[in-house]
């Protein structure tokens, strides 16, 4: 469980212990069960990270809402985007391994996050990676309930594939975009697991700008051998 956990959990298990010794138990039952949903909700179980060269994992737990092509700065590409429910894990990982060019906190509204609008409308961090593939983007995207975005990483800062880069807080949105050239391994209704599930296969290029990898079903079978899609 992340540390945000104790800081909302605690006190409401408090209050119920509270409670019981005024004999109202069933306001204890309802505080120790709201402690334990927010235990449950900040959770931060492991995950077994695809090792492969080119793969892009889900940044976050959730369902594929939204799978379309995408201009990003004029660069034609395609966006795949995950709500993630009240019920999933909210720690968010890095999809790729890279160096975070920029970071930018972008204000705005509380749509649900389930519409399209809440990725361009709602208040996000916007993370520019740099890669060996080249530059791909990932938001976190606050929703309807969720009201912060929490990025524990800075620009300048190298990440891991995989690596815990922060949370949104009850409900929200991840997206990620990748330029024209990535293969994007999921379809909308899928459900995908952060750091282990794989959303895209991106490899790196070479001199002569000719992919270095293999072809899309050696590339999944290899990596299936590392870490599970979903």
């Amino acid at each position: 469980m992340v540390k945000e956990g104790y800081f909302f959990g605690l006190p409401p298990l408090v209050l119920g212990g509270s409670v019981i010794l005024l004999h109202w138990y069933v306001a204890a039952a309802v505080f120790v069960v709201l402690a334990l949903f927010v235990f449950s909700f900040f959770r931060d179980p492991d995950r077994v990270i695809p090792a492969g060269p080119g793969a892009i994992v889900s940044p976050a737990d959730g369902r594929v809402v939204v799978v379309t092509e995408e201009e990003n700065a004029a660069r034609p590409g395609q966006r795949v985007s995950i709500f993630l429910a009240i019920w999933n894990v909210h720690v968010n990982r890095a999809p790729a391994s890279g160096t975070i060019a920029k970071m930018n906190y972008r204000p705005g509204k509380f749509l649900a996050a389930m519409r399209e609008r809440a990725s361009f409308e709602n208040e996000q961090n916007v993370f520019t990676l740099s890669t060996e593939s080249g530059e791909m983007v990932f938001k976190q995207i606050a929703g309807l309930i969720a009201r912060r975005v929490v990025s524990w990483k800075k620009a300048g800062e190298q990440v891991a594939r995989g690596e815990r880069i922060g949370l949104v807080r009850f409900g929200s949105r991840v997206d990620v975009w990748l330029p024209k050239g990535a293969e994007i391994l999921v379809k909308v209704g899928e459900n995908v697991k952060g750091g282990s599930s794989l959303i895209a296969w991106w490899p790196a290029k070479r001199a002569s700008g000719e992919s270095a990898g293999k072809s899309s079903a050696e590339t999944e079978a290899h990596l299936m051998g590392s870490g599970k899609r979903s």
